[in-house]
């Protein structure tokens, strides 16, 4: 199975980006079909509602999905796991998807109603909120340590 982060725009703030090549290099050993994909920032945003923003954002989204994807949406609305239910998670779905799981992070203001349909499962890292920079660091620091569990290695104690 591969593994793919989809993001919406660049990493900007220089903590985060480096924080997640860190844990993209660290994740390579165990995951060597992991892949990041940015989808560029929209250009000339000024005039456009929130909404108008998904849309726009959700059709880029669509875009990067093949047929067969099996589509995980980080969202605050999704269901919340323990960083060991999280590796169970991960490792039942290694064992059931037979293609790419592609895990989407989205701009600031969250889906379009079109991406929500097109995905098979939502997560969500917190009840607390996150900015969507960090969340990318801390989901990817989470699948790093959903790894190291399975591998029963000592990155993560109880």
């Amino acid at each position: 199975m591969k593994i793919q982060l989809l993001l919406v725009g660049k990493t900007n703030q220089d903590f985060v980006k480096k924080g997640v090549e860190e844990y993209y290099a660290r994740l390579k050993h165990y995951l060597s079909s992991f892949e990041i994909a940015i989808i560029p920032d929209i250009k000339n945003t000024k005039n456009l509602s929130f909404d108008q923003l998904k849309e726009k954002e959700g059709e880029l989204i669509h875009k990067y999905f093949q047929p067969g994807d099996f589509i995980v949406l980080l969202d605050e609305h999704g269901k919340e796991f323990s960083s060991l239910a999280f590796a169970e998670y991960i490792e039942k779905k290694m064992h059931t998807v037979s293609k790419r799981m592609v895990f989407v992070i989205g701009g600031p203001y969250g889906f379009s109603n079109k991406i929500y349909s097109a995905a098979q499962e939502q997560i969500s890292l917190s009840q607390l909120t996150f900015s969507h920079q960090l969340v990318r660091l801390i989901f990817i620091e989470q699948l790093y340590r959903a790894m190291t569990i399975l591998g029963n290695e000592p990155y993560h104690h109880e």
